[in-house]
Parts: C-alpha cells; structure tokens; sequence
C-alpha cells in the first residue's frame, strides 16, 4: 500500500516555484493522487456549506476559487501526459479517473445549500461594493452553477449527473480511436523511385521513421509533419492519392471508429442542453461567447463565405491551370491540390521550402520569439536545466519581468512521438492567481509536432511551423502575463471567441522583415536571410488566402451544423458532412470519406460550437496589428497597452469592452479581409 505522503504529486515540491517532481512522477502515483485530492477537494467545498455565517463575496465566491487547487493540479498533469506522453497505462487511469473527476463536478454543482449560498451572494451584488473583477468572478461562478444543473429537480439532477458521466468516457473514446487510428497506418516505402519529388529532409525524416520502426526504406505516417510534406511534394500521384484517403478515413469505420462515438457526444450535448432549458447545443454554448447566438455566427460565417467563395475558387482555378501547362491532363483531385500548388507556388514567387528551412533552426527560432516578447513586454527567458521534465525532448525556461519577478515556468515540447496527439496546442499545468496573498505564477506546457533533429541537419523549420510557435507563444504569454485574483478568471480563462486573439496576432511577426531580418540566419553559413528572399516570402503571403480561408471556414460550418439542431441526428457521418459542404467545396467530395471523425477540436477539445472562434478573433487580430504597423512592429507603447488593457486582465471584464480600450474603437469588420487581400 503506497503512504500517500511518498506521492510526489501531493507533496509539497521541494524545487524553485513549486515546479512538478517529473523525475519521481510514476504512473502509480496518478490514481491515489487524484483520489486523496477528491477527498480534500470535497472537505474544502463541505466547509463552505457548513459555514453558519451569512453568505457573502469572500466567505462564498472567494471560498469556492480557492477550493480544489491540488486537484487542479494533480489533473493539470495528468492529462498533459495523456496529451503529450501517454501510455496504455495512463489511458487506462483516463478511464477510471473520467467518472470520478464527473462525480466530484457534480459534487459541486449539484449542491443545493452551496447554490443557494451562492445565490444570495449573487441576488445581492448591486449593493456589495465589488470591483470589476469581483463582479465577473460572481457572475461567473453563479453561471456555472445554473448551466451545470444547480436549478434542477432532484430527479433530473440524476439523469443529468449520468449523462455528464456518458459524455466524459465518449471524449475520452474518442481521443484514444484518433491516436490508435493515427498510428495504425504506415506508408512503407523500398523503392527509392517512389520518392520522387520529396526534398532530402522529407527523405531523412522518413528513413528515420523507418529506423525507429526497425523497417527498410522509408515510413511516412498520418502525423502532419509526414502527411503534409509528402501531399506537398510527391510526384507519384498514386501514392498522393493513398496517403490522403488514409488521412480523410482516419477512425471512420474498422477497429477504431469514432463514427458511433461522436453521435455519442453529440447526443449527450443536445440532451443535456435541451434539460438545461436551451433549444440546442449551441444556443447552449454562444450564450457565454461574443458572438452570443448560432444565429450571429451563423450569420458572421455566411457573410465570410459568400465574400470567400469567388476568390476561392478563383485560386482553384489558377492551380488547375498551370498544372495543365504542365502536362496534368487529369482532374484536379484533393491528393492534387497541395502538390499543385506547391508547384505554382515556386513558379510564381520563385520561393521554394527547401530555400527558406536552413534560415529557421528551431533553436534560433525560439530564441527570437523570446526576444521578441523581451522586446515587446521586458520578458527574459533562462532555460533551467535543473528542473526536471517529463521526456528527454522536453525543455524548461525560468520567464521573468524587466523587474526580475518570475512569471512563469514554461515546458516547451517540440517533436512527435507515436504516443502524442498530433496537431499544436498551448495548455496550463497551473494557472495565475493569488491566494492569502501570495501571487502563484502560472507553469506552462507548449506541444507541437515538428520535424525532428536528423543525424547531421538540425531541426529546420517550415515557414508554416514558424507561425504556428508564434501562435501557441502568444497563448503562453496570455497566460504569463496574468496580473489576476482569481484562478477563474485569470489567463487564457476567457470566452472561447476571444482566447485565440492573443495568440493570432502573434502570428503576424512571422511575416515582418524587421523581425525576420533579426535571426533568420542559415543554420550553416550563418548568413542573414537575403532581403530578395525575404521580399518573395512577404509577398507570398497571401497566396492561397481565398482556398484557406475557406476551408477554416467550412471547419466552422461543419461544426455548427453538429450542434445546432435539437434533433437526434441518425444521419450517417459520411452523407451528414457532404451535405453540409455540398456547394461550398471548391474541390470534388470524395465518396467514403470524412473530416469528422478525427476533428478532435469539436468532440474532444474546446470548440463545440465554437470552432468558428479562429475567424472571430481572426478580425479582431488584423484591427489590433494594424496599430503595430501604424506606430512599429516593435512599438513598446503599444505592446505596454495591448498588456495592461488585455493580456494581463484574463476574463476579468468584458472582452469587447478591453478591446475598445486597447484599440480605441471597435474592431473594423473588414480588417480581415484587407488583411488577406480578399478584396475586389
């Protein structure tokens, strides 16, 4: 029997800031952890219920924030490894931890002496003399009480309790069908014919892969760093065609179909919106967003399309094209497009990948995003080798104000492994707040899937994976620049429409010649990246935009059309999804296939009804850069607002009203468009 005072997951860690003990961490440890952190989570909310003091701000709202912070802890880690670093044995505690993490959230949430508490508290705010921040942590925690099912009758707060429980194990179905399917299949490849059009480093990140699989030849997997440079560059056509039919029928039917699944969740959601007393799901979810209602995204994303479409299918065409003055006699098929492009795309700017990879050596890349949050907020980053990680990959910085006070810790997870999800994404192990005084500083992981480092070549990046550090960089710093109370409301805890702001306007610096100019230097001569080259990459920054922005686009139809309908939906997968992107395609419907199954941000993240969310903050980024561009892409007065008026305020006010502070105004509807030169 394990002493629970051994488990380095509830003891107090002996290292600088608190930092997790991942040398000591043992899949042992999770479960007993996450069972005793329950139990002390529970006496934490049961002393707020027995309280015989009048209910008010601090003994009530205060009290419940506080609550459950080694919980959230403890689960911050686990399932950052379930993410990042899983094991048959980690899935298995997912499964049995699922239904208890549920029963404690309804512990909570089902509480009718704490509801009441905190009802009072909420029914008396007008004459209570609260802050901005207190306000938005009362109505926030009054909210999440009445969508939780507070203001149930007994008998469908059971109900309601199952079918929370249901949802939770189907998420988690869901997420294990995409990784075991993502791994399932290989493309094996020994005739070195068949490499026709990849460039050397696609070729040696696939020998590699080979290696490590103890095959011959060369292994490109459905991982976006395999796919997506093979359907980039292979001249073999049938080839193309396989690889991408694998990807687009990834855990659609066989062994691992998340077909059943996803209706699953689907059903759940409706079911459990419509007992809450909301028409659908997603009436369910815009009510705390920007947006507000399906009917203003639906409508913000059908006026997108119809100015989207004609320059869309416009870019189609221009690749159909040239490919045909190529000698490409056939119709222009999904397996063509990117090859074709890719092709139009050298000929037209004379800007290959493999020119602008040697300037982007990840080392020299993170150093300049650091140096860019050093230039825009006086951030220092010092990598900690002392601390440990939970993988050998894994890298660990000490972030730090112009002051010297710590702000963060932040992980930074950079290759892929078979037993981490594919894709990018940013998540805090623990978030900011301040308890008994004492301001705890967030610790921070960022994941991505990026090419490896070969024998000889160091990891070189795309220009792509560029943006996307930016991207998840600018969440980290949402997070770090927390100046917030309250663990609900600090960080990234802010409507789903706005959280990608932060890290979208980041992704700007990736195209600015001054920022560029400042590292991009070749990985082996050591020269700065060519003004010429430069010049070139600026101007191809659009290209493609129409087709892009369409299919993010599609991505947020198809997500609102899952979860607007208050119906049971008996819909086969494959016929529901070509319904819904029939005359919106700009390229043929392949019969049998099916994004859905593996859109792991509507069924398994944060993004039911809300993937729209991307385009969303996608307006408001291009408003709030064109401030950069109009006073300097380094500008620190700028930088100083866009900290004191957004990024260190988390959810504290109103996201509309930070923006018009920051900006002065509104958000320009049309700045998107302009942006992306999608204008007649």
């Amino acid at each position: 029997m394990m002493d629970l005072k051994d488990n380095p997951l509830l003891a107090d860690s002996s290292l600088q800031y608190g930092a997790p003990r991942f040398d000591m961490i043992r899949e042992e440890h999770y479960l007993p952890a996450f069972s005793e952190a329950v139990a002390i989570a529970k006496k934490e909310i049961d002393a707020i219920v027995a309280n015989p003091d009048k209910p008010d701000f601090e003994n009530t709202v205060v009290a419940l924030d506080a609550s459950g912070k080694l919980l959230d802890r403890v689960a911050g880690i686990f399932y950052n490894m379930n993410s990042a670093c899983t094991s048959p044995g980690i899935r298995e505690i997912a499964e049995k931890v699922s239904p208890m993490l549920t029963e404690y959230s309804l512990y909570v949430s089902l509480n009718r002496i704490l509801f009441e508490k905190v009802k009072a508290v909420y029914d008396g705010r007008d004459t209570a003399g609260l802050t901005a921040e207190q306000s938005m942590l009362l109505k926030k925690t009054y909210d999440s009480f009445v969508r939780n099912g507070a203001g149930l009758p007994d008998d469908d707060k059971e109900a309601f309790g199952k079918m929370s429980e249901e949802l939770s194990l189907a998420q988690l179905g869901f997420e294990k069908n995409l990784l075991d399917a993502t791994n399932d299949y290989v493309l094996h490849l020994t005739d070195e014919s068949d490499l026709a059009g990849l460039p050397e480093y696609v070729r040696t990140a696939a020998s590699e892969e080979a290696a490590a699989r103890q095959m011959d030849g060369w292994v490109f997997t459905l991982s976006r760093t395999s796919m997506g440079p093979f359907l980039r560059f292979s001249g073999n056509r049938n080839l193309r065609r396989r690889i991408w039919m694998a990807g687009n029928t990834r855990a659609l039917g066989g062994r691992f179909d998340n077909c059943p699944v996803l209706k699953k969740i689907v059903e759940l959601k409706t079911s459990i919106a419509a007992m809450l007393g909301y028409g659908t799901y997603a009436d369910y979810v815009l009510e705390e967003r920007m947006a507000g209602s399906k009917e203003k995204v639906n409508a913000f994303l059908d006026n997108l399309l119809k100015r989207t479409l004609p320059f869309a299918r416009k870019d189609v065409e221009e690749v159909s094209s040239f490919a045909v003055s190529c000698g490409f006699e056939d119709p222009m098929m999904p397996w063509d497009f990117a090859y074709w492009s890719e092709k139009y795309r050298e000929s037209r700017f004379s800007l290959k990948e493999e020119e602008l990879k040697p300037y982007f050596e990840l080392g020299t890349v993170v150093k300049a995003a650091f140096d860019l949050a050093g230039r825009l907020y006086g951030l220092t980053f010092e990598e900690r080798k002392d601390l440990p990680v939970y993988h050998e990959d894994v890298r660990v910085y000490d972030v730090k104000d112009s002051s010297g006070k710590h702000m963060a810790l932040l992980y930074m997870d950079f290759f892929p492994r078979s037993n981490k999800n594919s894709g990018a994404w940013m998540n805090p192990f623990e978030g900011q707040y301040v308890l008994d005084g004492e301001d705890h500083r967030p610790m921070i992981s960022i994941v991505t899937n990026f090419t490896k480092p070969s024998s000889d070549t160091p990891s070189l990046l795309t220009h792509d994976e560029v943006t996307t550090l930016l991207h998840e960089f600018g969440h980290s710093l949402h997070e770090t620049l927390s100046e917030c109370n309250y663990a609900s409301v600090s960080g990234t805890n802010v409507p789903w429409d706005f959280v990608e702001f932060p890290s979208q306007i980041m992704e700007n610096w990736a195209f600015e010649p001054e920022f560029l100019s400042l590292f991009a230097k070749h990985y082996q001569t050591g020269e700065t990246i060519p003004d010429e080259l430069l010049a070139r990459l600026v101007e191809a920054r659009n290209f493609q935009a129409g087709y892009l922005q369409l299919r993010q686009l599609q991505f947020g139809i198809l997500d609102m059309a899952w979860y607007s309908s208050a119906e049971r939906n008996d819909k086969d997968v494959v016929d529901f999804e070509k319904n819904v992107l029939e005359g919106i395609s700009v390229l043929p419907q392949i019969a049998g296939t099916a994004f859905s199954p593996s859109f792991s941000h509507i069924f398994n993240g944060g993004y039911s009804a809300g993937y729209y969310s991307y385009k969303w903050a996608e307006v408001l980024e291009a408003d709030a850069f064109s401030l950069f561009e109009e006073k300097g892409v380094f500008n620190r007065e700028v930088a100083a607002s866009l900290r004191r008026e957004i990024l260190s305020k988390g959810g504290t006010e109103d996201a509309a009203e930070m923006y018009r502070r920051f900006r002065g105004r509104d958000p320009e509807p049309d700045a998107l468009m302009r942006k992306l030169g999608l204008v007649q």
